[in-house]
């Protein structure tokens, strides 16, 4: 049993009725606040990711950036270190040449000094020598010139000896005088000998014919007489050739020598040019002979299948004055004889290679019609109308007739379904945003 209230406060009390409508929009209230507060969720979710995204991001990009930067700075130091020992190597290899063309300059002026010292040693040796061998010459010469001169009647003539002996060795004086002073030292030279000569016959002569020098005396003292100027007259010349510049026999016999090897070293060059040449010559020739058995072979190629083109081009060839007919004037003759800029491409050609691209144009552009088409009507197909039919505008004055009900085709069930999708698909997306 139950118990019902019919009234409060004077007024009748309705039982409540259920209002789909009301529950709709709450359901939808409902809805829309789980999906706005979803939609909040998953944009701060989102821009949570997204700002640790960033963050790892950024992270990464400065570890690249540190990373970068120390390989710069490691390529950097490995460079300068590089740089370094470049320079320290440099620095050696110049230090090192350095010591060496020192030690070098240092044994030449040792080399040097040691070759100056022999030579003044040796030069000493040949002075002193030569002077020693003179004054020996005249301690033998002249006791026999004093006993070939001595005269009791005469004592004057003592002096003789000297006077010859003296001659000579006055004028090896003056021959060392001139070649100090860089003079015609012929002269000096003459007088020795001449002096020389006479005291050795004086010498030998009185060894001949007197019993108490003999000829043994004689004959030494002879020598003597000569032997001393002989030997102070060849020290002189050396001396004076060294003066003088003039070449010894040993280099001008080095300079010969030399010489000739330079002369062998410069045939042999001047041989290997002419052959380089030759060879460069007979290279020139065997080009140009198959150059023009090439040109020769296009030339009849070109003459046998485009005459109309050879004759143009041989035309311009003599008009330009051209030994043969070169690539330019064939473009040019063929350029004037088919119009085509391109060597090889005539008229017929020409249209043929467009008439194929038209139809692959065609070929590629069109729709494809069929099962595959990706496009199809939305309108439902009609059937065609009977070309003997009436038509309607024909006794109206050309007004087209009224529309009615049902002359529209209707849309296709898939354009609908499309139509559909479409006009809710911009609700929804404003109920997500």
């Amino acid at each position: 049993m139950s118990t019902a209230i019919d009234r409060v406060n004077g007024r009748t009390v309705t039982e409540p009725r259920f209002d789909p409508v009301a529950l709709a929009e709450a359901d939808a209230i409902r809805a829309r606040t789980e999906a706005e507060t979803k939609a909040i969720l998953v944009e701060a979710e989102g821009k949570a990711k997204a700002e640790q995204t960033l963050a790892a991001e950024e992270a990464e990009k400065q570890r690249i950036a540190n990373e970068r930067a120390n390989m710069r700075l490691e390529k950097e130091r490995a460079d300068h270190q590089a740089h370094l020992a470049k320079k320290a190597a440099e620095k050696a290899k110049s230090d090192a040449e350095k010591e060496r063309a020192e030690q070098a300059e240092a044994e030449r002026e040792a080399g040097e000094a040691a070759r100056a010292k022999e030579q003044q040693r040796t030069e000493n040796l040949w002075k002193w020598g030569a002077r020693g061998i003179y004054a020996v010459g005249l301690v033998i010469a002249a006791p026999v010139q004093f006993l070939a001169f001595w005269d009791e009647q005469r004592p004057f003539m003592v002096a003789a000896p000297a006077l010859l002996e003296g001659l000579a060795l006055v004028l090896a004086c003056g021959a060392a005088w001139a070649v100090a002073h860089r003079r015609d030292v012929m002269p000096y030279r003459i007088g020795i000998m001449l002096g020389a000569a006479v005291a050795a016959t004086i010498n030998l002569w009185h060894g001949i014919t007197d019993p108490a020098i003999g000829l043994n005396a004689g004959l030494i003292g002879a020598i003597a007489s000569l032997g001393g100027p002989i030997v102070l007259m060849a020290y002189e010349h050396g001396i004076a050739q060294k003066a003088d510049g003039i070449p010894s026999r040993r280099e001008r016999r080095a300079a010969r020598r030399a010489k000739s090897r330079e002369d062998a070293a410069k045939a042999k060059a001047r041989r290997e040019k002419e052959d380089a040449e030759h060879a460069a010559t007979a290279a020139k020739a065997l080009a140009e002979s198959r150059d023009r058995e090439e040109q020769k072979r296009r030339d009849n190629d070109r003459k046998a299948a485009h005459d109309d083109v050879w004759k143009v081009a041989d035309a311009m060839r003599s008009a330009r004055g051209s030994l043969y007919v070169t690539e330019q004037i064939w473009a040019d003759a063929w350029y004037r004889v088919t119009g085509s800029k391109v060597v090889g491409i005539t008229p017929e050609i020409e249209a043929q290679s467009r008439a194929a691209q038209t139809r692959m144009k065609v070929a590629t552009d069109v729709p494809i019609i069929g099962d595959f088409s990706q496009v199809s009507s939305q309108k439902e197909v009609r059937p065609k109308k009977d070309p003997d039919a009436p038509d309607g505008r024909r006794f109206n004055g050309g007004t087209p007739p009224r529309r009615t009900p049902g002359d529209t085709l209707p849309y296709t069930a898939v354009a609908k379904k499309q139509a559909a999708l479409e006009q809710t698909r911009p609700t929804a997306t404003k109920e997500s945003k």
